[in-house]
């Protein structure tokens, strides 16, 4: 039972005697601003319906957040040479910091307002789109600054 105890206690002696250099270093980077980047392939043929919807119902609403606050910006990317199964566009958006639910369910509403626009109407309006422009996927990035 003696020589348990001591191989504990040296055990756990040598556990905090040892260097520690991951615990004892800090990160160079502190979290900035997120960047959600989606993806969007467009049919052949259907590019003006698309840059036509950009250019005013989207457009109008992400001024419409940038207006309130939530958004530091927005922009949109042309994928000029794009490689095969690679969307066409980015559509760029930044903000700060990312809403709670409660906040979430205050900004829907807002937009629903805004647009006049029921979330049933909304997303008919999505599905008509789809025919003809596919979401490839959204990532959400985070700036990274140095220290």
């Amino acid at each position: 039972m003696k020589s348990v105890r001591l191989a504990v206690l040296a055990a756990f002696t040598l556990a905090f005697a040892a260097p520690l250099p991951a615990l004892a270093q800090n990160d160079p980077f502190t979290g900035g601003d997120y960047m959600s980047v989606t993806g969007v392939s467009i049919d052949d043929g259907h590019y003006l319906d698309y840059a036509t919807f950009l250019a005013g119902y989207y457009k109008a609403q992400e001024d419409f957040a940038v207006k309130q606050g939530w958004q530091t910006g927005w922009e949109i990317l042309s994928n000029v040479n794009p490689r095969k199964g690679e969307p066409d566009l980015y559509l760029i958006r930044r903000f700060k910091s990312i809403p709670d639910g409660a906040e979430g369910e205050r900004r829907a509403q807002m937009i629903r307002d805004n647009v006049k626009q029921s979330d049933a109407q909304m997303e008919a309006a999505s599905g008509n789109r789809a025919k003809f422009r596919h979401v490839d996927g959204t990532m959400l990035l985070q700036v990274m600054k140095m220290k």
